[in-house]
């Protein structure tokens, strides 16, 4: 399958972009079909450097293999627990592992 991506208005009409000037993007589209490290790539096939980080969501870089494989080992396990009346196990290993490397004094997450 290829990245390149064939784009026409009838396929952009059904996604509404928050904090997008919507119409102005459906006229010019800029589209991202991948990222690796700290990179996009357009559907034209450039380099787009991440600026943002994905919106600090991927600041140790897109398309990591040690961070795809343990998302995929824990999307097998369990996938999501909503943190309202139940929990799971990790979460609150993450939490006192933030705690530990928190100043005196916060130690809530």
């Amino acid at each position: 399958m290829s990245n390149r991506l064939k784009v026409t208005p009838n396929d952009l009409s059904a996604f509404w972009m928050p904090f997008t000037a919507n119409r102005q993007f459906k006229q010019a589209p800029r589209m991202m079909v991948s990222a690796k490290d700290m990179h996009y790539t357009t559907s034209d096939g450039r380099k787009v450097l991440d600026g943002t980080a994905g919106l600090w969501c991927v600041n140790a870089g897109h398309c990591r293999p040690k961070i795809t494989e343990a998302i995929q080992h824990q999307a097998a396990e369990l996938d999501y627990a909503p943190a309202f009346q139940m929990g799971h196990p990790i979460v609150f290993e993450l939490a006192n592992r933030l705690v530990d490397l928190a100043p005196k004094g916060m130690d809530h997450v």
